[in-house]
């Protein structure tokens, strides 16, 4: 899931996007990440890890052209999800304003914590 984006255009200028993996614990020996975004019966956004963020995240971004979800760390640093979400979840996304993320258990599944991070909404 190694991921660089370049933008050529200079007024759109956008620092490189990182490899999402570089940004959670518990990767170094091997395992998996597993990232899931789903849509509540409410139509509210859920993204689902199964492994802890090494920094705090500031905000979600999301592209409407590209379908793409990019996480924005405190820093400023860039983590693409790694591809791009189904329309489906898209259309979702388009009317959100934050998202739930649900950290589980890698061993049981079960939920372990929750918090909301805000979403911004763009196009390209």
């Amino acid at each position: 899931m190694a991921l660089m984006a370049e933008d050529k255009n200079p007024q759109n200028e956008r620092p490189p996007v990182g490899n999402l993996t570089d940004f959670v614990y518990g990767v170094e020996d091997g395992s998996r990440l597993d990232i899931e975004v789903a849509i509540k019966e409410d139509g509210k956004v859920v993204l689902f890890h199964n492994k802890p963020f090494k920094n705090e995240l500031s905000w979600l971004e999301f592209n409407l052209g590209t379908n793409e979800l990019d996480f924005i760390l405190d820093n400023g640093e860039i983590r693409d999800v790694g591809l791009p979400l189904t329309q489906n979840v898209a259309k979702h996304m388009q009317n959100s304003h934050q998202v739930l993320m649900v950290l589980l258990d890698d061993d049981t599944g079960e939920a372990k914590e929750g918090n909301y991070i805000p979403l911004m909404i763009h196009q390209t």
